[in-house]
């Protein structure tokens, strides 16, 4: 399995089966192989997780295989109407052209998180699913986000049966200042994982390396820490 950062919340990997790319806002993709499937998600309709324009960028690049796998709250006006897409909400699951399963998550904001097995790997894309705690904020909408957000992360733990993740993509957001930490401190505390790529950085990395500084005991499982845009296998 191999992973590449794009931008923002975007990354794509690329299995044996296929290419996924998740929540393209902007950036550069590599070459691609045209004759590989690519599964394109999306967790949810904000600006910076989803660019109806992507298709027709995967098509000019001459990708002959493109599936979207989009968030039921993308409005059915963006969705591109030359391909069959699949619209999944919180709670479903479906399975893939070529046998892969895929199961949705609550969001803590808008939309789902997305789970995949392909094979033997397993992968997570948190999408906007996170520990949204801000200050200012009245301490009992902090406490219920809080609950929210550690319920749909124990039950990624429970489906996942035992089973490690190969990758996971999730948030540390440094707008949220001293809580900027809790999701991926949780995340990393109770899901089991190989690689851990934080995003939603807002292009500020340096919350990576602060973050690692607080909590050097994850640094291994932590990916790309110093600048989260270098290509890497994962095992």
């Amino acid at each position: 399995m191999r992973v590449m950062y794009v931008y923002h919340s975007c990354f794509l990997v690329e299995t044996e089966k296929s290419y996924y790319l998740f929540d393209y806002f902007q950036g550069k993709l590599p070459p691609l192989r045209p004759e590989k499937p690519i599964v394109v998600l999306a967790s949810h309709s904000h600006h910076d997780h989803y660019n109806p324009g992507v298709f027709s960028m995967l098509q000019k690049m001459g990708m002959l295989q493109i599936l979207p796998v989009l968030s039921s709250d993308i409005p059915p006006e963006t969705r591109p109407a030359e391909l069959p897409c699949r619209v999944v909400s919180p709670g479903e699951g479906c399975r893939l052209p070529q046998g892969q399963v895929l199961t949705a998550y609550r969001s803590t904001d808008l939309g789902v998180a997305f789970l995949i097995q392909d094979g033997d790997d397993w992968f997570y894309h948190a999408g906007d699913l996170n520990d949204w705690v801000w200050e200012g904020e009245p301490e009992e909408d902090n406490r219920r986000m809080t609950q929210a957000y550690r319920q749909e992360i124990d039950r990624l733990a429970q489906d996942l049966q035992g089973k490690t993740l190969s990758a996971a993509f999730v948030v540390l957001d440094p707008r949220q200042e001293e809580h900027y930490h809790r999701g991926l401190l949780y995340f990393l505390q109770h899901v089991p994982c190989q690689k851990v790529y934080p995003m939603h950085n807002w292009e500020h990395p340096e919350i990576i390396r602060r973050f690692l500084s607080e909590y050097p005991q994850y640094r291994s499982r932590i990916a790309a820490a110093e600048e989260n845009t270098i290509q890497e296998d994962c095992l």
